[in-house]
């Protein structure tokens, strides 16, 4: 009988014990990185300067007004001026100066993606991305992000686009990387077409390798990718919910990329202003964007879990404004110079709020600059996990809690030495730049000058 009861006291122990650290788990935030495709600087109707300017007063994001006023506004974030480079510092925490992930990946393996160029050719980089295993062309990335979050006890979670890796290689699949749930995921950059009535491009003889995989639920359908995707993501945070684990929810939308087919839910009133046909197809993929914010921010108010959870909003590069859109080109992004692809204000400093009802004081903002491979260790530090290797990024967590904290003594790298497109003018081929405090520093590989320019707007 002691030998019994000596037994059930431990076994009771360990339930005590197996339970507070349930407890304990369940007490972690949730995690949501909400990352737009190719959206600039002054791409909402949101200033992320010091006052509103034109360009905010062509589109209309209430839901990122309201976040801002919910949360933090970063003046000044960076990251890289095109997006698998940025999409694979975010996870790995390094630069892409140390990947050597300095173009966007091809669908096919070992294929670059340089423009060719009569006088330059791009060094040795990493063609085929990231990846967790020893593909040839990439980067070994061991233990990414959501790896370390799936370790710790997070439910994971991928929805949209991730572009890590070319096809058939470990990061081509969000789930070598870490992810418990995958949709839609893989290694295409942009969709083949944003229609649910078209199958998002999984038409018979016309799909390509563009066509956007796993959402069969909207074949036919009237339904807009941003909404499918947005449904989708509402229907995998269910579960960790029910179960009251913490989650980390990785919503990479497809828009704004091009093509910039219109959403006909918001695309009428843009023209009715004025807007040529693909700027007004632009604002109305922006709209439908920030609709998929307070979607999301609904359902997190709903589910009374919205003072638990952080949302990350940022985009993966500046806006495009070289080719492929309506007006001027280099105009989209003004007063910032240039856009997507090259190294000066338009190409790399982009919208980022974060939201964290029980941390961040409403409405503030930041002249604090961060940059891509700062969310790695930022993240690990809010889910309360330590780690001990290498990381080229710094956590703003004390900018969260503090936002008059204002230190931009280190030196942000925007590498690219590689040529994106036909037209070069305005670093958008062959180009690096260095920010340091109110310093910025562009050199143009042909022309063989240093540019050093002091930023206006800080």
């Amino acid at each position: 009988m002691k030998r019994l009861l000596m037994m059930l006291a431990m076994g009771f122990g360990t339930c005590i014990i197996a339970n507070g650290q349930n407890n304990k788990l369940s007490q972690r935030p949730n995690i949501i990185l909400f990352l737009v495709d190719d959206m600039g600087w002054m791409d909402t109707s949101q200033p992320f300067g010091d006052s509103a300017m034109e360009l905010n007063r062509k589109y209309h994001t209430p839901n990122m007004e309201r976040m801002a006023k919910d949360g933090l506004l970063f003046k000044q974030a960076y990251v890289n001026s095109v997006c698998t480079p940025t999409r694979t510092t975010l996870i790995s925490g390094m630069s892409s100066v140390r990947t050597h992930i300095t173009n966007w990946t091809s669908i096919t393996p070992n294929q670059a993606t340089d423009y060719k160029d009569d006088e330059l050719s791009a060094p040795a980089w990493n063609i085929s991305g990231l990846s967790t295993g020893n593909d040839l062309n990439t980067y070994h990335c061991e233990k990414p992000l959501p790896q370390l979050l799936k370790d710790a006890g997070y439910f994971t979670i991928h929805v949209g686009k991730a572009h890590w890796g070319s096809l058939g290689t470990k990061g081509s699949d969000p789930m070598n990387l870490g992810f418990v749930v995958n949709i839609a995921g893989s290694s295409l950059g942009h969709p083949q077409s944003y229609y649910g009535q078209q199958n998002f491009g999984n038409m018979p003889g016309k799909a390509t390798f563009n066509a956007v995989p796993d959402l069969q639920a909207f074949y036919g359908k009237d339904t807009f990718l941003t909404e499918a995707l947005t449904q989708k993501a509402i229907s995998a945070i269910d579960f960790p919910i029910k179960e009251k684990k913490p989650f980390f929810l990785y919503l990479g939308h497809y828009a704004v990329h091009v093509p910039l087919q219109p959403d006909k839910r918001y695309v009428s009133k843009y023209v009715a202003a004025g807007l040529d046909s693909t700027e007004a197809a632009y604002a109305s993929l922006l709209e439908g964007m920030d609709k998929s914010l307070g979607d999301i921010m609904d359902y997190l108010k709903k589910k009374e879990i919205e003072k638990n959870t952080i949302i990350i909003f940022m985009s993966d590069n500046g806006g495009l404004s070289n080719t492929g859109r309506g007006g001027i080109r280099n105009t989209h992004n003004l007063p910032l110079r240039a856009g997507k692809g090259s190294p000066y204000e338009g190409g790399v400093r982009i919208p980022m709020l974060v939201k964290w009802p029980s941390v961040i004081k409403p409405g503030s903002k930041t002249n604090s600059y961060v940059s891509a491979e700062d969310f790695f260790p930022t993240v690990l530090k809010m889910a309360g996990i330590k780690f001990t290797g290498t990381v080229d990024g710094k956590s703003y967590l004390p900018v969260l809690k503090n936002p008059s904290i204002v230190k931009n003594d280190r030196p942000l790298l925007f590498h690219y030495p590689n040529r994106w497109t036909t037209k070069e003018d305005e670093g958008y081929a062959w180009s690096s730049g260095m920010r340091f405090g109110k310093w910025k520093l562009i050199y143009l590989m042909k022309q063989k000058n240093l540019n050093c320019t002091i930023l206006i707007m800080i």
